[in-house]
């Protein structure tokens, strides 16, 4: 998402850029054929545009509040794997454990808390389109990363390698079968955080819903001229053109957040939530990694303005 809460002018309705241009040559259209052109001076009364603007007001509320619910259910989420990733980071350093080989459980620790991490980053690149193996290297180690190359579903699979751990790790008796329970329930809860990502990202918003909207509100804009022409004359382009615009904008708002995982300005932040995970992760195993303050290339830019 946006960094920054100053938002120029110009991206915001640079969003609208095209229908404000036709809203604008129509509106003045009409009021010249109005004023110049006895035959065409037609008007309807004010009520009627009224009564349509209402009525779009209150679908336009439902659409915006059901996109919002999408958008802030898909940052829930995203909120819940950040406090389960530092749980079953946790429970792994509080649980495992063997003092007849202190080497062999810390690299098992090390080694479970960084695939983690790269299960964090796949799922976010795995959400947004992109490439779910890129970067993974600097976390996991060869063998896992050959076991990755086999499988297809990346996120899936690294929790595979977590369960196969965590069944060694009982084995072994680094950890009891109550402990190993209370890992799985974590290990569970990720995937379901997972699923209800997944949910989101494959659920799409109803088509027929969003065209009937936006039908009306062109409707309304055609409309809306004829009936404040014979009360404002010429200063009627800029009340359509203001009208026209909170309209659109309200709907382009709804159409961005009803989809939190496509790379846009209104995405759920998985870039930076994933970079604080890595952070606090990596706090727990005392890897003084210094994360550099600044976005991957793969993120979309708008003038300084980039997309977490």
């Amino acid at each position: 998402m946006l960094l920054r809460n100053n938002i120029p002018l110009t991206y915001i309705f640079g969003k609208i850029k095209k229908e404000l241009l036709f809203v604008i040559a129509y509106s003045i259209g009409i009021v010249v054929l109005y004023q110049n052109f006895h035959v065409t001076r037609i008007s309807i009364p004010i009520t009627v545009p009224a009564l349509l603007g209402t009525i779009i007001s209150l679908l336009l509320a439902f659409r915006s509040n059901q996109a919002y619910d999408r958008w802030w259910e898909a940052r829930i989420l995203w909120g819940a794997i950040v406090n389960d990733s530092r749980s079953v980071s946790r429970q792994i350093l509080s649980f495992v454990e063997n003092p007849y080989d202190l080497h062999e459980v810390e690299a098992f620790k090390e080694r479970f808390i960084k695939r983690q991490i790269a299960w964090t980053y796949a799922l976010s690149q795995s959400l947004r389109g992109f490439n779910p193996r890129k970067g993974l290297e600097e976390f996991l180690v060869a063998d896992e990363i050959a076991f990755l190359k086999k499988r297809k579903n990346v996120t899936t699979s690294i929790l595979e390698l977590h369960a196969m751990d965590l069944k060694k790790a009982l084995n072994e008796g680094w950890i009891n079968k109550y402990q190993q329970i209370e890992i799985d329930k974590t290990l569970t809860a990720l995937c379901n955080h997972m699923g209800g990502c997944e949910r989101i990202k494959n659920t799409v918003f109803p088509v027929t819903y969003s065209k009937y909207i936006n039908m009306s509100i062109h409707l309304f804009i055609v409309l809306l001229p004829f009936g404040l022409i014979e009360y404002f004359g010429y200063m009627e382009v800029p009340l359509v053109v203001a009208i026209a615009a909170f309209f659109l904008l309200v709907e382009k708002m709804a159409v961005h957040l009803q989809d939190p995982f496509e790379n846009k300005p209104t995405d759920t932040p998985t870039t930076t939530i994933c970079r604080t995970i890595e952070r606090d992760l990596c706090q727990m195993i005392d890897d003084n990694k210094i994360l550099e303050d600044k976005p991957q290339t793969e993120l979309a830019q708008v003038g300084s303005y980039y997309i977490l």
